[in-house]
């Protein structure tokens, strides 16, 4: 008889847990997106709220409560809307931009690390040159599209996914960017990247950035790596180095 209280309790506590979590969901933010943030936050939001955040009476985003926005989501839902009835409008940023502006707004009371941004125009200068970034990828009308195209990649990616993959290619590989290789029933090989894949087939652009589609039935083999192609350019790149390349990725908004 004790069973389903015992549920009903156990339920409750799931809920109310999980309330506090979507409450606290502002707890860690990479330093690249917490200094993309602020650049943001300086050309979007200090017209009216100031550098302190404090302009606008009885709205202090540097004390860290904000009474409409609890959680990051609450705080999404603030910037995309606005407020109606007052002087906060909706701002329509993308995926990158929203990542940054919230990161910067819960950390205002810290000291923001420079170094993770740099100059946008040596960074593609880096870029193009030592780091060969042109090889595989494609900018607009420059490049093959062996990887992934990289012209809009600061609008999809924040600043900190981005660092990220520059350091560590393998370990943030997305699993529809792994490197594939099918084998047909005449022992032709074919390798390249992964386009789309369904039960029954895989289409992909092979090396020499041909489209290709391939029934599995008639496979001898497919295999798919996890490993990435892209090298790391953690012992590559010094620190400004990185910071350069970061902040010209970060300006590719297509």
């Amino acid at each position: 008889m004790l069973a389903r209280p015992v549920l009903a309790c156990a339920a409750l506590a799931v809920i109310a847990m999980a309330a506090r979590v979507n409450a606290q969901d502002h707890t860690e933010y990479d330093p690249a997106d917490i200094q993309y943030g602020l650049t943001l936050y300086r050309s979007q939001c200090a017209v009216c709220h100031g550098e302190s955040g404090a302009e606008i009476a009885g709205v202090d985003l540097r004390s860290g409560q904000l009474r409409r926005a609890e959680s990051d989501f609450e705080l999404r839902l603030v910037i995309s809307n606005g407020i109606p009835g007052t002087g906060m409008l909706g701002f329509d940023l993308d995926a990158a931009e929203m990542t940054g502006i919230i990161a910067y707004l819960r950390n205002m009371n810290h000291e923001v690390d420079a170094a993770t941004m740099g100059d946008a125009a040596s960074g593609q200068a880096i870029f193009e040159g030592k780091g060969d970034c042109l090889r595989c990828h494609r900018v607009k009308d420059r490049g093959p599209r062996s990887a992934p195209d990289l012209t809009a990649i600061g609008r999809a990616r924040a600043p900190g996914a981005l660092r990220r993959k520059l350091l560590d290619p393998t370990g943030t590989l997305l699993p529809i960017n792994r490197p594939v290789e099918v084998v047909t029933r005449d022992g032709t090989r074919v390798t390249g990247r992964r386009l789309n894949e369904d039960t029954f087939s895989v289409q992909l652009i092979d090396s020499n950035e041909r489209l290709r589609s391939f029934d599995k039935a008639e496979l001898r083999e497919f295999n798919i790596s996890i490993v990435s192609e892209m090298p790391s350019y953690e012992d590559e790149l010094t620190e400004d180095e990185l910071a350069d390349l970061l902040a010209y990725l970060v300006s590719l908004k297509g």
